[in-house]
Formats: structure tokens, C-alpha cells, sequence
């Protein structure tokens, strides 16, 4: 779990996907991030977190429904959402904070 937390400490963003294996939506929404993550490519992190084996970090961030997605930037969640999201949407709220030269 500290690994979790130096991830999420960055100023690059970090969109969590809170998922689980027995979600249908989950598995719906596993290839649109796989496609988020080729545009977007080092700029930011994606990361999946199985609830059922993470209950400690869903209890942590108040995981409900699944999937519930968060946008950390410096270790600090910037936007949620829950359900399933479109790549558009993704890429987006991404970009919103991806730091630029200026920011850094």
C-alpha cells in the first residue's frame, strides 16, 4: 500500500480505476483506459486497484460502486467519478492537469 501513495504523490496526475473482477462495468471500462493510456502515455499514470484485495484503500476513498474513478495530483484526489467513462471524458480531465513547463 505505500507504494500506492508514493504513485499518487507526483505532480504528474494519476487516475486510479477502483474496479473489481466480478464487475461487468469494470471490464467494459478496462480497454478505454487501456486506450487513455496510449494518448496520454508518460504524461500520466493509470493505475487499477481490485477492491476485494484492497479493502483498506476502497474503505480509504469511500469506494461504493465500482467502477469509481480518481484523479490524484500531488497526492490529493482533483476529480471522481463512478460508472463507466468515456475516452473523450478521460483524456480530457487528464490533460486539465498535466503540468506545463510554467507549473513546473
Amino acid at each position: 500500500m505505500n507504494d500506492f501513495f508514493e504513485i499518487i504523490k507526483g505532480p504528474k496526475p494519476v487516475l486510479v480505476d477502483f474496479f473489481a473482477t466480478w464487475c461487468g462495468p469494470c471490464k467494459m471500462q478496462s480497454p478505454i483506459l487501456d486506450q487513455v493510456k496510449e494518448k496520454v502515455g508518460d504524461d500520466a499514470t493509470i493505475v487499477k486497484i481490485d477492491i476485494d484485495r484492497n479493502r483498506e484503500l476502497a474503505l480509504k476513498y469511500r469506494v461504493q460502486s465500482v467502477p469509481t474513478l480518481i484523479l490524484f495530483k500531488d497526492g490529493e484526489p482533483v476529480w471522481r467519478t463512478v460508472g463507466v467513462q468515456q475516452y473523450d471524458i478521460l483524456t480530457a480531465k487528464i490533460y486539465e492537469h498535466i503540468p506545463t513547463k510554467s507549473d513546473e
